[in-house]
């Protein structure tokens, strides 16, 4: 079978939310020599932008975004065997948590997801997070991004709190800041000295991926 219909095929499944035919094209292409980095790049990546249009166009919702990020996963799973110890060179590094005192986690979940799927390497700090465990993520991670979520209002003060503690840490300059979340509107992450805000998953991931090619 031709490489490129493969490639298609396996993202044309994705799109579709056919996991057992994921598994199948997915085999068909590591039999026939196809490179798992383009499986990757090619298949998963375009494969969840689709995805990510379709949501934005309402013909997709929530839960076939769950699933499409699942079955982004469940290719990598597939793959690692096959890097050979050769690591696959990621687009960035995210960190990624709910600010303190919120214990939500769906939203952020799907974002750390969409973009493990899109090729970022993402270090998911949880739910709760204090000021100081994101100031120490970036101290220590050395991320290219970090993005927080807050479903509540009273928690988005913990936005500002997070970006303050790391200019007073010298590390502002170093790293994106992206914020999203029920709670969270476009002016208020203007407010607060934000990079970005994500009105969804889709768009807060899509606003990585740019800032990513713009280095």
């Amino acid at each position: 079978m031709d490489k490129n219909k493969i490639l298609d095929s396996i993202r044309d499944a994705l799109v579709n939310l056919d996991l057992n035919k994921v598994r199948e094209f997915t085999r068909i292409a590591l039999e026939n020599g196809v490179d798992p980095k383009e499986i990757v790049l090619k298949s998963v990546a375009e494969g969840m932008e689709v995805v990510g249009r379709k949501f934005e166009a309402s013909e997709y919702f929530l839960a076939e975004l769950v699933a499409a990020g699942e079955i982004g996963r469940e290719i990598s799973v597939m793959l690692k065997p096959y890097f050979k110890g050769e690591e696959m060179k990621k687009v960035g590094k995210v960190v990624i948590g709910t600010v303190s005192g919120d214990l939500h986690d769906i939203g952020k979940n799907i974002v750390a997801m969409m973009l493990d799927s899109a090729g970022f390497e993402v270090i998911d700090l949880g739910v709760d997070v204090s000021k100081e465990r994101f100031v120490e993520a970036v101290r220590s991670e050395r991320p290219d991004i970090l993005g927080m979520s807050a479903l509540l209002t009273v928690t988005m003060v913990e936005m500002k709190n997070v970006i303050e503690a790391l200019k007073e840490a010298g590390l502002r300059e170093k790293v994106k800041v992206i914020i999203g979340g029920a709670a969270v509107t476009e002016d208020y992450a203007k407010s607060i000295g934000a990079d970005g805000y994500g009105a969804n998953a889709v768009e807060g991931v899509r606003i990585c991926k740019q800032w990513m090619a713009e280095k």
